[in-house]
């Protein structure tokens, strides 16, 4: 990853969706922020770059289930790991109850992902003008808990959102990652 030492900010593009049973959660706001490992840390010939975040916040959240409102809390330490490749894999680490997702109004639900332990989300990586962090249809071990149309059987979710990933030490710079 390069630059070395540089911070970065992760903004999502469009919007980030998480899907557990039949129910869609949509969010249109969403941002982490960190930074590039120093040199040496910023390269390794034999696996993934890893650097730590700040845990993503996201907001704008809006549910598919008619009356009912969402919101999204996040904690602890995240953190990505990029390995050069074709494409370039990336991935998204959860610290265990780090996300948070409740609903209200119609159908209260308690959406936990990582419920158990640290989990990290498969994504892939784009050297761009700005970089970008895609997740497709990426797999969340959640817990789920609630009473009447909330997915409690669920205990997978779905994620769907792409970042913009910024060069906040130098804005003329871009995250990279290469060989």
């Amino acid at each position: 990853m390069s630059p070395a030492g540089h911070a970065f900010t992760a903004k999502l593009s469009g919007k980030a969706t998480f899907k557990a049973g039949s129910v869609t959660v949509t969010c249109s706001t969403s941002t982490s922020s960190g930074q590039v490992p120093a040199a040496p840390g910023n390269q390794n010939a034999s696996g993934p770059v890893s650097s730590s975040t700040t845990p993503a916040t996201y907001g704008s959240c809006t549910t598919s289930m008619p009356g009912v409102s969402a919101t999204v809390s996040t904690s602890g330490t995240w953190g990505v790991s990029m390995q050069n490749g074709t494409p370039v894999t990336a991935g998204l680490t959860i610290p265990s109850g780090g996300f948070v997702l409740k609903t209200s109004g119609l159908a209260s639900c308690t959406v936990t992902a990582a419920p158990t332990s640290a989990a990290t989300v498969n994504g892939s990586w784009t050297n761009g003008a700005p970089s970008t962090l895609a997740f497709t249809n990426a797999a969340v071990p959640v817990k789920v808990v609630g009473g009447f149309g909330c997915p409690t059987s669920a205990t997978t979710s779905t994620f769907n959102a792409t970042y913009q990933v910024s060069d906040t030490t130098d804005p003329a710079s871009q995250i990279t990652v290469t060989g």
